[in-house]
């Protein structure tokens, strides 16, 4: 098995949204505003290379989306999924399987492009199956009025048009399950329904890929949570289990938002998990 980082793309957020109830004074620290209190984000993919599969954890915003949309998330730097792929000798006709975490548009707008002639869309994955489970499917494509700008129907109803759409099985009792791609996926439901944590073993270490749950190093304190989540206080509890079992195993917490923070590993101390160290994906990776 090979791992591989994919960045998809950079931009910004505001950083009271993105830190919730959390004082500015605070986060700044961590996550250091821009004159328009915007803070530097990213999209970070992560491709595993297993045999003859080809998996492609998220994928972005993608570049279909107008001007004036992409002006609200203040895109920036050289990066984008075509390119990151290209660099590892790689081309988007290979993937075998995308699987999405959940379907906000910063995770999964890459997977669908305009046609040739821009009268429709068409999946950007053409080789690919997609990967969501049944519970989450169902909540983005009956959003709830909180949610419904993040679930775009153009990034999610042609996947399932395609006929490439499949589903990843729940778990029946626990948060953990096993994927039918050959990972755990520990399931989160405070950030939106049923969101999907994948954790890959690799070389005797568990890479956990952690999506919305912890977007960045900052949001390590366990209130820190986003504004964005639908729940709250549901995810304070999903960020204690998890951290705890990450501080306890060693896993390396692959993140996906933080542009200057890859991996990092967590311990238990007197204030509760806090940061252990941090890694270049490199030094994990090769």
């Amino acid at each position: 098995m090979n791992l591989y980082p994919i960045n998809a793309g950079n931009f910004k957020l505001d950083g009271g949204a993105m830190f919730g109830v959390v004082p500015k004074s605070i986060w700044d620290k961590t996550n250091p505003a821009d004159a328009n209190n915007m803070i530097e984000l990213t999209t970070r993919c992560l491709l595993i290379e297993d045999g003859k599969q080809l998996i492609l954890i998220d994928n972005g915003m993608g570049n279909k989306q107008s001007e004036k949309f992409f002006g609200y998330y203040h895109l920036w730097g050289e990066f984008n999924l075509d390119n990151s792929l290209k660099a590892y000798g790689f081309h988007r006709d290979d993937i075998t399987d995308v699987f999405l975490t959940h379907l906000h548009f910063d995770h999964c707008g890459g997977s669908i492009q305009w046609n040739s002639d821009k009268t429709g869309y068409e999946t950007a994955f053409k080789n690919a199956y997609f990967w969501s489970n049944k519970a989450h499917w169902l909540w983005a494509t009956q959003p709830n009025k909180r949610e419904k700008a993040s679930f775009l129907k153009e990034n999610i109803l042609p996947m399932e048009e395609s006929g490439q759409l499949k589903f990843t099985s729940l778990p029946e009792l626990d948060m953990l399950t096993s994927s039918e791609l050959g990972f755990d996926v520990f399931f989160a439901n405070g950030h939106t329904d049923k969101q999907m944590i994948p954790l890959i073993h690799y070389k005797g270490k568990t890479i956990a890929f952690m999506a919305d749950l912890l977007p960045t190093v900052g949001h390590l304190p366990l209130p820190y949570v986003m504004g964005y989540d639908t729940r709250p206080l549901l995810t304070l509890d999903e960020k204690e289990k998890f951290l705890n079992l990450a501080a306890e195993r060693n896993y390396y917490l692959f993140l996906e938002h933080d542009a200057h923070n890859e991996i990092i590993t967590v311990k238990n101390t007197e204030k509760g998990v806090r940061l252990n160290a941090v890694y270049n994906t490199q030094d994990i990776f090769n």
